[in-house]
């Protein structure tokens, strides 16, 4: 017996919810319908992938295949549904994949300007991390993306789009943020540093030490702020994410960190929808910064 999608759907709705009655009610079947699904991957497999009987504790061998078979779920549900937007979009369809920090500020601009310049064309926005835009855009998931860094891709064009600078973010009545001297790297070790994964990006040397004093990683921008904006944490992000910042928290430049973020605008160069696609590049190009 060969493996199928749904056997994986279904072993990772069980892994989800952690119960068998769950998984049946959330996946339209019955029980033991789904736990002989479960034992049929674990046949094939010659080894279990749940500890006991109640399917709420992976095995060693389940958190290893939970974790792919995740994503070839995910990716498949992913392509279903842009094979049917296509379907569906007469007046055509551009997919448009970027990082947090900027698509917070350039989603409802590209928006706007496209809803206007093409009526009834289909918009898809999504924001993740580097690597997954670069996957969406390689994979054909994507037309345009917005990513950290140069990565040259085989049939996409890169484009740098702006550079912003590392600093400092804190809550806005931090010591570090209303000091008369501006923060050093020694001083942000010193205050409870959240790692965060654009920290990745910062080469200076300096910087190792701030990352080897920190017990905290967060990678979700937004729940990041929320921390440091209680006051007891701080960290670094590029000067972008201080556009949306909330006023309880601010940005400030540090004086021995001149580390700066590029990134890139990445287009493919065959789209469903050329002169939809090239609209977004030159719209996105010339997208005010400032």
């Amino acid at each position: 017996m060969s493996l199928k999608l749904e056997m994986l759907r279904c072993f990772c709705t069980v892994a989800q919810s952690g119960n068998l009655a769950e998984a049946a009610s959330r996946l339209g079947r019955t029980q033991s319908a789904v736990s002989m699904t479960l034992k049929q991957f674990e046949e094939h497999l010659g080894k279990r992938l749940f500890l006991g009987e109640r399917k709420n504790q992976l095995s060693p061998l389940g958190a290893e295949v939970f974790a792919l078979a995740q994503n070839q779920v995910r990716q498949f549900d992913d392509t279903v549904q842009s094979i049917e937007a296509l379907a569906k979009a007469s007046q055509g369809l551009i997919r448009i994949v970027s990082v947090p920090s900027v698509a917070a500020l350039l989603f409802p601009s590209v928006l706007d300007h496209l809803s206007s310049a093409f009526p009834g064309l289909k918009i898809e926005l999504r924001d993740t991390d580097t690597r997954q835009v670069l996957d969406s855009l390689a994979e054909g998931r994507a037309d345009v993306g917005i990513a950290s860094g140069h990565h040259p891709l085989n049939g996409i064009r890169a484009e740098p789009l702006f550079q912003d600078r590392f600093g400092l973010v804190a809550a806005a009545d931090h010591a570090l943020i209303t000091a008369h001297e501006p923060p050093t790297l020694n001083k942000v070790a010193a205050k409870g540093f959240v790692h965060n994964s654009l920290c990745k990006l910062i080469e200076n040397p300096g910087f190792e030490d701030v990352i080897a004093g920190s017990a905290i990683t967060v990678h979700n921008t937004h729940s990041l702020i929320a921390m440091v904006a209680t006051g007891r944490w701080v960290t670094i992000l590029p000067e972008t994410v201080a556009r949306f910042l909330p006023e309880n928290t601010a940005f400030r430049p540090i004086e021995d960190l001149s580390d700066v973020r590029d990134v890139y605008l990445y287009t493919r160069e065959r789209t469903q929808f050329p002169e939809v696609a090239e609209e977004c590049r030159r719209h996105i190009l010339n997208w005010p910064r400032d």
